[in-house]
Formats: structure tokens, sequence, C-alpha cells
């Protein structure tokens, strides 16, 4: 099964970047195949493209998707896009994935210019259905407050955080590696002192030591950043800036900054501090560099006697800036490593992963994961499959505006060829109303003008009921009935209707004209409910009022079929108000007949029941009411006994949590019918949509 690892910052300035490379390391050097993604790209200051993505890029074979940039997401959030902006990170992530065991996902910093980074970080872990590792730092903080960070973090994630990196600890380090002995010191320290890892259940998965030689920047990077002129190149390019030291002390007192590694910022007339330097780096002191400030030139005397020194490989370097303001912009620097570093890039790696327990990467891939689908890839996926066939889908509400935007959105989206019927004008008129440029790709049928090829068959497909040509042509006014014709004789593939007109308009036509498939025994319905991290289906919510033990049957099948078809493996709960048998009624019976009907019909199904609605969601409900139940707590398909049941729950679910459902959508039926809700927004059509053509794909492929 795979595993998405997504890692989060608990707070500012955790270095997320490199402890989520260092992972993909960790995990690579335990023989696994593992993808990096990063779904957004936070550039820094000047910088256009990600930093981890090209970190991965040039120390990796790894060749992860670009990020989607930070001025698109901003720009799709102010337009109330996130789902839309979920979908393009799935279908992102699902082109990497598909060649990885592991992908690990690297989450987004919040800060002041991007507030929005906590509330997408969460969005990502439960459209991606990712464990969420924390990702910590413990450089000059308390025990108490990172507690206190990671307890806040965890409570927006629940059991899907896996375990938690801290960074940047303040551990002995002997050469470039934290002694053992101080490293488990410190972790049982952390443990003992922040209650959040056992009150959770949270791992420490590993514990990377603060290296202030990992901070070190080249002393280009340095000069740079203050765009100072190069008066020596030397060796800016591989020596490393470990210490800043203003220098404008007399020279006794100075002698303590001429180190290996001390970047020197002095006056260029302070020529005693000058000539001290060069000294010193004749004799071995491998300085990092020397930077003259202000507006008086060194001497040019002074400069050439100093000469032998630059050929050691000091650096020197001139800038207009004073003494202070450059001391102050260089204390300012940000330290975050250059993507051109890679020897810095590949330390940080590597003591990141010499960091990460590799019992605990053992332990945690070899649990499989739940699979769930979330809402973005299920959408995505709906998207996918019906741009695999392009099916023309028939809209009779073809001047209502929702469905105006949503037939152009499919038609850009390359999602289905949606015909609209209406008045040309009309629709144009909406369309010019909504400030929508109207491309000529979707096509407009006015209904005067196809009405007259209707008739006859309409009044040969209801002779038995006395049809008559002017009773077809009083029906054929209704662009539902018209529309629902179009589909009968296979002028179309697929319908939608509903968003102005109540189900029993959508339904009726269909179950006259288009009748019962002749596999199934009823026509009935399920919604898809998008809950905030899986889809659910609920069935039938909308066709059959009080349906009986053989009908409750089929239509737990049908709906199992039709999970499967969009994705899902069927965990099907027969839903009463009874579990397994706890109490008793005719209503339950029902249930229990329609149940042991499946089991004989379908043994291949995995179902249960009778179960009440809390046993077949919730696990640690289901532990309690039915422990040997191989359905309760983690149910995806829920068939209702009756409509009341099935629309009250749909509804009140639907509203109290303000969750997008898609549907209903009809079952059963020779050709795809599918109804709307009045209350229906723009991507509710889009997606009702595409579920339609890929059923027509579907009926396609059944003849």
């Amino acid at each position: 099964m795979q595993h998405t690892l997504l890692t989060i910052p608990t707070g500012p300035k955790v270095g997320l970047s490199t402890v989520s490379i260092g992972l993909v390391r960790a995990l690579d050097r335990q023989g696994i195949n593992v993808g990096f993604y990063k779904p957004i790209s936070q550039p820094m200051h000047s910088e256009t493209e990600d930093r981890s993505t090209q970190f991965i890029s040039s120390q990796t074979p790894l060749s992860p998707p670009q990020p989607l940039s930070i001025h698109e997401v901003r720009e799709m959030l102010s337009q109330g896009k996130i789902e839309i902006l979920m979908e393009l990170i799935v279908q992102r992530f699902n082109n990497t994935a598909q060649f990885f065991d592991v992908v690990v996902v690297e989450g987004l910093l919040q800060s002041e210019s991007f507030p929005e980074g906590a509330m997408l970080n969460k969005r990502i872990a439960q459209t991606l259905t990712a464990e969420v590792i924390m990702v910590s730092h413990l450089h000059e903080l308390s025990l108490e407050t990172l507690d206190q960070q990671i307890e806040i973090t965890a409570l927006d994630y629940e059991t899907r955080v896996v375990g938690s990196i801290i960074n940047k600890a303040d551990v002995e380090l002997e050469g470039e590696k934290a002694t053992p002995q101080a490293i488990e010191n410190l972790t049982n320290n952390i443990l003992e002192k922040c209650p959040v890892f056992k009150k959770r259940s949270i791992d420490l998965i590993g514990l990377v030591p603060y290296n202030n030689n990992l901070l070190a920047p080249r002393t280009r990077d340095v000069a740079n950043l203050i765009n100072a002129q190069t008066v020596f190149e030397g060796e800016m390019e591989q020596r490393r800036v470990l210490n800043i030291e203003l220098c404008a002390k007399s020279i006794p007192n100075l002698i303590d900054s001429l180190k290996t590694g001390n970047l020197l910022v002095t006056p260029a007339d302070r020529s005693d501090i000058i000539i001290a330097t060069a000294m010193a780096a004749i004799n071995g002191a491998q300085i990092a560099g020397l930077i003259l400030t202000g507006d008086v030139e060194p001497s040019d005397n002074i400069m050439k006697l100093c000469r032998k020194a630059w050929y050691t490989g000091l650096p020197v370097f001139r800038v207009k800036l004073s003494t202070f303001n450059a001391a102050k912009a260089l204390q300012d620097m940000n330290s975050e490593i250059p993507v051109d570093d890679g020897e810095r890039i590949n330390k940080a790696m590597d003591l990141v992963a010499r960091a990460i327990d590799s019992k605990w990467i053992t332990k945690t891939l070899a649990v499989a994961v739940q699979s769930r689908l979330s809402p973005a890839a299920f959408r995505h996926m709906l998207a996918q499959t019906a741009r695999g066939s392009l099916k023309r889908i028939v809209l009779p509400e073809g001047d209502e505006p929702r469905t105006i935007q949503a037939a152009i959105s499919c038609q850009q989206r390359k999602i289905a060829n949606c015909i609209l019927l209406g008045k040309r004008e009309d629709i144009l008129a909406q369309a010019d109303a909504l400030n929508i440029e109207f491309p000529k790709t979707v096509e407009i049928i006015e209904p005067e003008n196809v009405i007259d090829r209707y008739v006859p068959p309409m009044v040969e497909m209801r002779k038995h009921k006395n049809m008559t040509e002017e009773i077809a042509l009083d029906h054929l006014s209704d662009n539902v009935v018209l529309g629902t014709m179009m589909l009968a004789l296979g002028d179309v593939d697929g319908l939608v209707s509903g968003a102005e007109h109540s189900s029993a308009n959508t339904v009726r036509p269909a179950l006259q004209l288009i009748k019962t498939a002749p596999d199934a025994k009823i026509v009935s319905s399920i919604f898809f409910m998008c809950l905030p991290d899986q889809v659910l289906v609920y069935g039938d919510c909308a066709i059959n009022p009080d349906p009986n033990a053989n009908e409750l049957a089929d239509i737990a099948i049908q709906s199992a079929e039709s999970a499967r078809a969009f994705g899902m493996e069927p965990k099907v709960a027969m839903i009463s108000y009874s579990t397994l048998g706890s109490g008793f009624g005719k209503d339950v019976d029902k249930v229990t007949e329609a149940t042991e009907i499946v089991k004989g019909l379908r043994p291949d199904l995995l179902i249960d029941g009778p179960l009440q609605y809390d046993a077949a969601s919730t696990m640690d409900v289901a532990r309690k009411k039915a422990p040997d139940s191989p359905v309760a707590g983690n149910a995806n398909v829920f068939i209702f006994p009756d409509l009341n049941t099935g629309n009250t729950t749909y509804k009140a679910v639907q509203r109290s949590a303000n969750l997008i459902s898609i549907g209903p959508m009809l079952q059963g039926l020779n050709k795809p019918v599918n109804d709307l809700s009045r209350g229906a927004l723009v991507d509710d059509i889009i997606y009702t949509i595409a579920l339609t053509a890929i059923q027509a794909q579907q009926a396609q492929q059944k003849k």
C-alpha cells in the first residue's frame, strides 16, 4: 500500500525544506522507492522557483513536478476556487505518485505574507489522505513552548499525525555529529517534559542536531547580499562564513577576531586592520573574507603591500555602505541554503537522514494505509475519466445561469460536449449578463427547430397510453421531456436537469421513455457525499419511498457497483435503528432479509447489516457494538431502509457539515439521466455532468 508523508511546520523557522529533503534521503537509504512533491511554491526573496524542488532535482535522480506558484494560488483563493486548487494538486500528485511506493509531500509555511499556509496544509492532508509528520525546532526554544506548538498543530490533524521530527536541537557535537549519548539524553528529556507525545501517541522520529557549520553560507553569497564589489576573488566560492565580525577595535584587541571562518567588516581607511588581516591570512588563518566599507577608497599602497595575503585565497570586497549599515544587512541575512550550493544541500540532507530513526521507517511503512478516496481526488477522477470519451450531454435548462457556466466549463475542460436547450438569444443574453464569453464550441439547440422530429417516435413509444400527436407535442414543449426523447433515440448520451425543476420533473420522463435496464429490478439513486477527507455513497435518498427487502437488496447491489465504477472499493452498510439484532421490528427484519439476499446473490461484496449509522461509520463505536463486523467502522456505502430516513440523513449531513453532495445519480435506467438539487452550485453541475458522461461510457461498454 502506498504511503504519502506530508511534512508540516509547527512554527516559524523550523527548517521545513531541509527536513523534507532529508527525509527523502533517509527513505532512499533504506531502499524505499521514494518520490517527492511540493504542491505550492514558496520562493524566498528574489527567487522565482521553488527551492525544495530544485534541491531534489539537483541532488537526486528525481524530477518532481513544478509546484503551483503563490501567485496562482492566491488568485484561486480570492475567487473561491479552493476545490479546483485541490484538484490540480491531486492531478500533479497522481502523475508523480504512480511511480513510487512512498511520496514525501512538503507542506507550506505560515507567514504574515501568506497566512493561508496552515489552512492549505490541512486541506492537502485531507485531499491526499496523507500521514502527517510535524517538523519543529528546538534551538533556543523551551520544552514547554515545543510541547505547546506540537499540541496546537496536532489538533488540526487528529489521527493523521504519525510522528514528529525536531530540528536544530542544541546537543553537543563531536565534529559534525552529535554523540549518541547526547541524543539519547535529550530525547528522554523531551519525552518526559513534553506530554503531547504520550497523550497523542506521536512518535519522535528524529532529533536533528543544531550545527552552526551547516548554516554557514559561502563568502560569495554574503557579498552578493549587500551587492559588494569584488576586489580580490580569492576562494569566495569555497570559504564559508561562520561568524561576522564588525572590526573597529585597536589591533591588540582585534587578535581574537582574526580566525578561520570569520567575515571581517571594517572601514576602508582602517589600514591597520587591513594589514593585520593580511598578516593573519599569511600565517594560515582561513578568514572567510574582508569587506571594506564607506565612501573612502582604501590606500593603493596598503593594498599592494598586502597582495601576498590576497594570493592565499582571502576574498576582499568593497561596498559603499557605512560599516554599521553593512553589518546590519549582514546580520539580517537569510540563512536558507541557496539552490546552487550543492555541498551545503548534501550536508543538510545527510544530517537529517542520519537523525531519522530507521526502525520507525520500517515499522511505519510496514503498516497498510487505509485507502480513502478524498473529495478532491474523487472530483479529479471524475473529470479525468470523463475526458476519456467525450459524450454529448443535454441540459434542458439551457438558459439557467449556473447551467450555462457549467456547460462552458465542461467544454473548456473537455469533460463533455454539452448541448443547451433554449432560445439562443436568451442564452447569449444570460452569458453576457454574467460577463462570460460564450464559446462557439458549446452547442445550442432551439426546441422549436427540432420538436417536430420527436413527435412520431414519442407517439409510438407511448401508444399503449393512448398517446396522440397533439398530446405528444404538448409534452415535448417541456424541455426535460424533449431532452429525454433525444436521449431515448440516441441523439445524445446523457441528460442532466433539476437546477430549476423538481426531481419528479426529471425522473418521471426518464421512467416513461428510457425505462429500466434489463438487469435492474428497480430504478434507484445515490448521492456522493464529499466529506472533508473521504467520499461516501448514500442510497436511496431520492426515488423509492418504501422498498421491500428484494428491492432494498437491489438498491444495495446497484450502489456497490456504482461505488466501484467510480473508484471506490465498496464496504456496504445496511442502515437501521438496530445493530446486528440489538433491536426488533418489521423494519429491522426487512433490512436483515435484504442483507441476506445480497450475500446470497453477491458473495463477492463486503456487506453487513443491520447496522446503526454510528456503528457503520465510527470505529470506536463499531468496536463496542459490532466488533466482528467486516464493515462496521469502515463503511463507505450506506443503504437506508426507506426514503424518509435516507433523504433526511443526507440533507442533515450536507447542511450540518456544509459539504458538497453530488447527485442524485440515478441507477437502473437504460441510459444515464441525473437530477440536480435546485440549490446546486456551478461545481455541483459540472461534476454531475462528468459522472453522467462516465455512466454513458460504461453503458456503451456493456453493449
